[in-house]
């Protein structure tokens, strides 16, 4: 009796790590969900305010990076770069005026490649920027197998479909409607949610391999939500952002004014002065509750997109990605929306669920994403199980992905890429589900950028066009600093001038995680190039800012007397 019983232990074992070792060869189905303007206001990224449950649910039995930052903070740039795994000053894309195919090179998209290798690929919402910057189609045919959807309700995002304080429509910031009366009694995250789940069904049964792209529109400003998710977030329980003062010894160049914010009605009409506001405190709150509420909007339309997968019996089968283009500044600094390089607008959520590999899936559970209710459910918090504290880029998570789904990663491009039609400038990041993550790695690093047409803020400070573009901001966020150079641009030849330095901006994170107080020293600078006269022109800027950071780090000491 008890060999029989230790033989059908080992057997029910077997078959238990089986998938596990099989997961890593199989091709897999990916569903890829991207938020708009998400910063990592999440309670499995430790916000306590954050009502989140089924993005926490998804990262209980994920892999969670906690340190994944974009590479421009705004839509289509970020967007562009992550697709591509090429960085902004590659695809050449900056503003939204361009379509990188014919105006830098003819790169492979990570939908496209998955096209290539048998995979029926699918888009839904917003996951290209639309416009020019994916050709006017959203990359079709070239990334999808079929022409994208894209809800129709999205037609009414900037019309005057918000009711005011007078009574009256206008087209405000602040948006929390009953979804019944607006126009088709539907919201777009819903359309984009409903068409999702009709194409998860329509694949449930398919022997090929699909690839399913999901951009959701929120939290994107308006804050056009159902008025509901309002109510869990009471305004006299919302707290003003930690430091909402310009930082005195920020350099005016690195300041965004937030001109789409102050574009909307309800802003328009307090006569905020340009550029620096500030936002009266009460409006202040109510714009944080407003995004927190858009916030817990989006993480309904995730557990309704998850439950599907799940009741489908896709969930065993399918490589799960959840990650946001950029983030979005509250208040912090002074500053509103994106477009800028500290962490607020560059930190993102970058989420991995693969099958047998971040979760061993429990055969007593009937259901590994069960929907949760937000707004009518006792709020509850799943425990984060796989975590990465290393500092990764979204370029990474084109190769990183076509690992985990059973293909070959790209390989890493070469210093000049632009003929180069698949490679990477990311790093493939799944040695980091095969391995705990012992310590902190302090030679890690990401790369962002943002342009500016000028010295002070201007009303095209957040958003310049190409031609625009005079100055470029390059910064490094490692481990424990972040350091940021505004150097000369020429838009015309794609150059950056490295001794043409506008300011500099150096944060000591042990001491100020905020990032208010600069201690960067222009002396410390002129000093540091001096000994780094010999560096070749051909290095990049940011192999420049590599090795420039330990000089000008050297020395410096936290208050805890931590070098």
């Amino acid at each position: 009796m008890y060999i029989c019983f230790g033989i059908w232990l080992f057997l029910l074992v077997l078959h238990t790590l089986a998938p596990a070792v099989v997961a890593w060869k199989e091709r897999r189905n990916v569903l890829f969900i991207m938020a708009d303007d998400l910063r990592t206001s999440l309670g499995c990224y430790g916000d306590a305010v954050a009502q989140t449950p089924n993005i926490d649910q998804l990262a209980s039995r994920s892999q969670v990076f906690l340190n994944a930052y974009a590479q421009q903070a705004v839509c289509a740039p970020s967007r562009t770069s992550m697709l591509t795994s090429r960085r902004p000053d590659t695809t050449r894309l900056y503003d939204f005026n361009s379509y990188w195919r014919s105006h830098s090179g003819n790169y492979t998209t990570l939908p496209q490649y998955f096209k290539s290798k048998g995979y029926h690929t699918m888009s839904v919402g917003k996951v290209f920027h639309p416009g020019i910057a994916s050709n006017h189609s959203d990359d079709y045919p070239y990334s999808w197998s079929t022409p994208a959807y894209h809800p129709a309700s999205f037609r009414y995002e900037k019309e005057k479909v918000c009711k005011g304080e007078d009574g009256k429509l206008h087209a405000n910031l602040l948006c929390a409607v009953s979804v019944a009366e607006q126009p088709g009694g539907t919201l777009p995250d819903m359309e984009s949610t409903d068409e999702a789940v009709r194409l998860l069904e329509s694949r449930a049964d398919d022997d090929v391999p699909f690839f399913l792209a999901v951009g959701f529109h929120k939290p994107h400003i308006p804050f056009r939500i159902p008025q509901e998710y309002l109510s869990l977030y009471p305004i006299g329980e919302m707290t003003l952002a930690p430091d909402t003062d310009v930082p005195t010894l920020l350099p005016p160049v690195a300041y965004n004014p937030w001109t789409d914010v102050r574009l909307r009605d309800d802003v328009q009409k307090r006569n905020i002065s340009f550029p620096y506001g500030p936002i009266p405190k009460d409006f202040q709150l109510r714009i944080r509750q407003h995004y927190y509420a858009a916030v817990s909007y989006v993480d309904a339309q995730v557990g309704r997109l998850l439950d599907a997968l799940d009741r489908l019996r896709l969930a065993d089968s399918t490589v799960v990605v959840f990650c946001s283009d950029h983030g979005w500044s509250l208040g912090e600094h002074g500053e509103w929306a994106k477009y800028s390089n500290f962490d607020v607008s560059t930190r993102v959520p970058l989420i991995f669920y693969v099958p047998w590999v971040t979760t061993k899936n429990n055969w007593l559970e009937n259901s590994t994403f069960p929907f949760i209710d937000v707004v009518t459910q006792l709020e509850r918090r799943a425990k984060n199980v796989n975590v990465i504290r290393k500092v990764v880029e979204l370029v990474s998570v084109f190769p990183t992905l076509c690992y985990l789904a059973g293909l070959k990663a790209p390989k890493p491009c070469p210093d000049i890429s632009f003929q180069e039609e698949l490679c990477t400038e990311g790093e493939n990041m799944a040695y980091t589900f095969q391995h705990q993550e012992q310590r902190q790695s302090e030679e890690a690093v990401a790369f962002s950028q943002y342009p500016r047409p000028s010295d002070t803020p201007q009303v095209n400070s957040d958003l310049p066009d190409l031609k625009d573009i005079k100055i470029m901001g390059y910064s490094l966020r490692s481990w424990d600093y972040r350091y940021t150079l505004w150097l000369g641009f020429n838009p015309e030849t794609f150059q950056v001038n490295v001794s043409d330095v506008h300011a500099g901006e150096l944060y000591m994170l042990a001491d100020d995680p905020g990032q208010d107080k600069n201690i960067y020293s222009d002396s410390d600078h002129r000093v540091m190039m001096g000994k780094m006269a010999s560096l070749p022109w051909t290095a990049s800027v940011q192999m420049r800012m590599r090795m420039q950071l330990p000089y000008l780090s050297a020395g410096r000491k936290t208050r805890s007397g931590k070098v």
